[in-house]
């Protein structure tokens, strides 16, 4: 990796104010999504850097007030807010749950979905009284949806109330962005178009025994439905000593479980052309570091190789649980879709895993009412789903986003046959989730208790190595800790159980 810079040239970023650039000189500067031109991206103009990301005169700009993050989307965005929270604080800034008292109030935004947009926008009309109330409120827009022009867009012209808008590459510049704000005031957008270096040694606050580690960033896959490759970037993979430093500091730390990041982990290493060390070769070393639960996601199947199957295999803090989307069942829509592989070809790794790894839970992402989906292939859908038994899934009716090839495509399955084909494959994976979870009546598992249920303070919530999550009674001291739990009452989305006597009598 070589070259980058913050100072880039306008053919890959937009900078500004709402006043100093008319709509003309905007689209310009900021281009829209463009399958073509993406493909095209090589591997250059990145580089990984080691800085402090706060500016001396940033260190104190904070003090006296306090921030409000909301975030959206995935797990990806709960990491960029724990970065963000990490600044705001060394900046000064005190974290605040009240947005009345919030004196910067940041929208973490995901773009996967239109749904999600809409939340978004729904959460900015909300906020715009309270910024008329309250004119000194710093108030900026973040994440995948910034990364989209016609978002970008719509903010400018119908949100002018925004001070910030900048996307998911530029990060590392929130101090730098903030006092712009400040000083400017007015709307400061930043959103490159070109992938940002990587940047290490970012502060970042962690709450809990549990953490997210981010070992690479971009995807290069280019799914047909997916807006992320162009929000996110091309993949850009952490150096292994800056991962495996991490995750050794956070094990100095106590944190009891550590869950890798990517939007494609099993592709972390390819671009690195001057090793040879793939994510098999990372969990095999991660494995050797003293946290005793590690978990990734999300793995393309594409990409999930016979050797890391065989590290996973060793077990150790490696956990039993593996999410592997497969989007459908059908190998007409899987090459609709550009996933590059078949049914069978997912299903012949399904097998494989199962074989290495006899009581491994499987969960998986799946889409319904893809353009062209006949009722035929929407079947072999539920039949993979009836081979697999999956524990749980996530499953969404298909969302076109603008620019991607699929929003090109004819949408010719009517909605209420997307709604009733999403209704019957949920009432068949609730029916799996519940007979595999009566499976585990009467046993006795191991569970890292998470605090207080989100439903009765009077019960503990914890979960599984798999990730099944369980409730049970218990002293809220527990919180934090691994304890024993004989399930006694499983149902389809939780596991009721009793603590053992033994893990309650160790509570002092």
């Amino acid at each position: 990796m070589q070259g980058g810079s913050d100072e880039l040239n306008k053919d890959s970023t937009i900078s500004g104010t709402k006043q100093a650039k008319s709509d003309k000189d905007y689209s310009i500067y900021f281009q829209p999504p463009s399958l073509k031109e993406a493909k095209k991206r090589g591997k250059e103009d990145v580089q990984v850097r080691y800085e402090s990301a706060i500016p001396d005169d940033m260190k104190t700009i904070g003090k006296g007030r306090k921030y409000l993050i909301r975030t959206f989307g995935c797990q990806m965005n709960e990491h960029d807010t724990e970065v963000m929270m990490g600044m705001l604080e060394e900046m000064g800034y005190e974290p605040t749950e009240d947005k009345l008292e919030a004196d910067v109030i940041l929208l973490n935004t995901c773009a996967i979905r239109e749904n999600a947009e809409d939340k978004v926008f729904g959460e900015l009309g909300h906020l715009k009284s309270l910024k008329q109330e309250k004119p000194s409120l710093l108030l900026g827009v973040c994440g995948c949806m910034s990364q989209e022009e016609s978002v970008v867009n719509r903010i400018m012209q119908k949100h002018a109330f925004v001070d910030i808008i900048f996307g998911t590459h530029n990060i590392h510049r929130l101090p730098v962005l903030i006092k712009e704000a400040y000083y400017g005031k007015e709307m400061v957008v930043e959103v490159w178009s070109k992938e940002g270096d990587i940047i290490e040694n970012l502060p970042k606050k962690r709450e809990g025994m549990k953490a997210w580690v981010n070992i690479m960033y971009g995807c290069d896959k280019f799914c047909t439905y997916c807006i992320v490759p162009y929000t996110r970037g091309k993949e850009r993979s952490r150096r292994p000593q800056d991962v495996l430093a991490e995750i050794r500091d956070l094990a100095r730390k106590g944190f009891k479980e550590i869950t890798l990041l990517g939007q494609n982990v099993n592709a972390y290493g390819k671009d690195f052309d001057d090793i040879d060390y793939s994510f098999a070769d990372l969990m095999d070393d991660v494995r050797k570091i003293d946290v005793p639960r590690i978990r990734f996601t999300t793995s393309h199947p594409r990409d999930f190789d016979d050797h890391l199957i065989e590290v996973l295999a060793k077990r150790g803090n490696l956990v039993e649980h593996i999410h592997l989307p497969v989007q459908s069942g059908s190998t007409e829509v899987l090459k609709r879709m550009s996933r590059k592989y078949s049914r069978e070809l997912y299903l012949e790794l399904v097998g494989k895993i199962k074989r290495a790894i006899p009581d491994v839970m499987l969960t998986t992402d799946i889409i319904v009412g893809f353009p062209g989906e006949t009722d035929e292939q929407f079947e072999e859908t539920m039949s993979l789903v009836r081979e697999v038994r999956y524990d749980s899934a996530f499953t969404f009716i298909y969302s076109p986003r603008d620019g991607t090839p699929a929003a090109d495509m004819e949408d010719n399955v009517p909605e209420q046959v997307k709604k009733e084909r999403l209704t019957r494959l949920n009432e068949l994976l609730n029916q799996i989730s519940r007979e595999k979870n009566e499976q585990l009546r009467g046993q006795t598992v191991e569970v890292l208790v998470e605090g207080e249920s989100k439903t009765n303070p009077d019960v503990l919530s914890g979960r599984t190595r798999t990730n099944k999550l369980v409730h049970f009674r218990g002293p809220k001291e527990l919180a934090g800790r691994f304890v024993h739990v004989t399930i006694t009452e499983p149902q389809t989305w939780v596991l009721k159980g009793e603590l053992v006597a033994e893990d309650a009598a160790r509570v002092v």
